[in-house]
């Protein structure tokens, strides 16, 4: 449950920055939750394969490559989804980056206390 609820979360956060990014479109809000699933599978399949692969200039980078992995994620969610379109890889880094901040805001809320 908790599963699908993040889910949501992760396209209302897609949705939300579709409107604030002028770089970023997304058709509707079933095309949010289909770019959350997208990159929920993307992060999970292809990521750490591409982190694997580009770890020395990750250590050169100090892990700023990272934003560079994460924005390939986005852009490659771009050519997967037809009614989502990132116009180019500064705004993917700016939108991996936005995103993740208000995904761990949202998935904070989430969370329960625990005594």
């Amino acid at each position: 449950m908790t599963f699908v609820l993040r889910l949501l979360l992760n396209a209302a956060a897609v949705f939300v920055l579709s409107y604030v990014l002028s770089g970023v479109n997304v058709d509707g809000y079933l095309t949010a939750l289909i770019v959350a699933v997208v990159l929920a599978v993307l992060n999970l399949l292809v990521k750490p394969i591409l982190v694997i692969l580009t770890l020395p200039i990750t250590i050169v980078t100090l892990g700023l490559f990272l934003l560079i992995v994460n924005a390939l994620m986005v852009l490659l969610a771009d050519k997967l989804i037809d009614g989502f379109s990132v116009s180019s890889i500064w705004t993917a880094i700016l939108f991996s980056i936005l995103l993740s901040i208000l995904q761990s805001i949202l998935h904070s809320l989430l969370k329960e206390d625990k005594k």
